[in-house]
């Protein structure tokens, strides 16, 4: 019998059974190695921290199955599949549950050597890629990353890899910016956002960064992230906010000419799309121009998961990514 996890309502997780099919012409079968919480994603969804009307209230509804980054095996093909085979390493888009059964187009091969645990980033590298798209960084730019979680640190390698010349991270939790670190980051700073303008400005010759990225969803950390933008500079909303009527534009919008970015992960087209990127990402991350030692911080059994979603609310200074292992 399979098995997936299921939040049943605010604050509520649950292991459950369920009925899977065989594949029917044109889809695939895969049995989960490893599945990644996407601790910003499903906390806002598990604590139910977004406003009434927004577009996080009128997706959540229960039963609601969380997750989106699944490392698998292809256990059977359906008639027609041709981009994959039975024992093939795949990465898919669904939910934390032992098995699925899915279009071939929703899978992505994935290679052998490299790690399942690191794989499982593909999503979050994916959605961290929207950003860098967006931000648009040029050869030798100063890019700050405000927010040093999961999303910020594939930003902040995303970044490097455009060609960013300097890489500022801030954040306040040590273990977050130890992994900036090791990702390449050229400065972190543990400072709240509001209060950190002159190490930030100092970190860059005196000068305020081209690009600002906000990766942490606290609607809060726009106003403060506007004033750090340089002069016809980008800023780039990385991080979804459930409250986006908190989030307030200031003078220097008009008054320096700011740019502001939208990113979001479903915003593919024919250049940049899943393919794409989890291509680069595990080119990246399989020669080591991507670091992924030290990300997973936590690892659970799926019946574990009340456990798991404890530990991502009440120890966030302690954790980074929190792997369910289905093995």
């Amino acid at each position: 019998m399979a098995t997936r996890l299921v939040f049943t309502g605010k604050q509520q997780v649950q292991f459950e059974t369920f009925e899977t099919n065989v594949p029917g012409p044109g889809q695939v079968a895969v049995r989960t190695l490893v599945s990644l919480m996407s601790t910003g994603t499903e906390n806002i969804v598990f604590n139910r921290l977004f406003a009434p009307g927004t577009h996080w209230d009128n997706w959540v509804k229960y039963p609601f199955y969380p997750g989106y980054s699944v490392v698998g095996e292809a256990t059977a093909v359906g008639e027609g599949v041709t981009k994959m085979a039975v024992g093939d390493r795949v990465v898919l888009r669904k939910g934390h549950a032992s098995d699925h059964v899915v279009d071939e187009a929703d899978c992505v091969v994935a290679p052998k050597t490299l790690a399942p645990e690191a794989a499982a980033w593909f999503a979050l590298a994916k959605i961290a890629a929207m950003g860098a798209r967006g931000a648009a960084v040029k050869l030798g730019e100063t890019v700050l990353v405000i927010g040093a979680g999961p999303i910020g640190q594939m930003a902040l390698r995303w970044s490097l890899a455009a060609g960013a010349g300097r890489v500022i991270v801030a954040d306040m939790v040590p273990l977050r910016l130890e992994l900036a670190k090791r990702g390449g980051a050229t400065v972190t700073v543990a400072e709240p956002i509001e209060t950190a303008a002159e190490k930030i400005t100092a970190a860059n010759g005196g000068a305020l960064p081209d690009v600002v990225i906000d990766t942490t969803g606290n609607s809060n950390v726009f106003t403060s992230a506007l004033r750090l933008v340089r002069t016809q500079g980008r800023m780039v909303l990385l991080g979804d906010t459930g409250s986006p009527d908190e989030q307030h534009l200031i003078p220097d919008v008009i008054c320096r000419s700011l740019s502001i970015v939208g990113a979001h992960d479903g915003t593919e087209d024919a250049h940049w799309n899943k393919e794409i990127i989890c291509a680069l990402f595990f080119a990246f991350a399989g020669d080591g121009r991507f670091r992924m030692d030290g990300l997973n911080t936590h690892v659970f059994k799926p019946e574990q998961c009340a456990e798991a979603y404890a530990t991502a609310n009440t120890r966030r200074g302690e954790t980074m990514g929190i792997l369910f292992d289905w093995r």
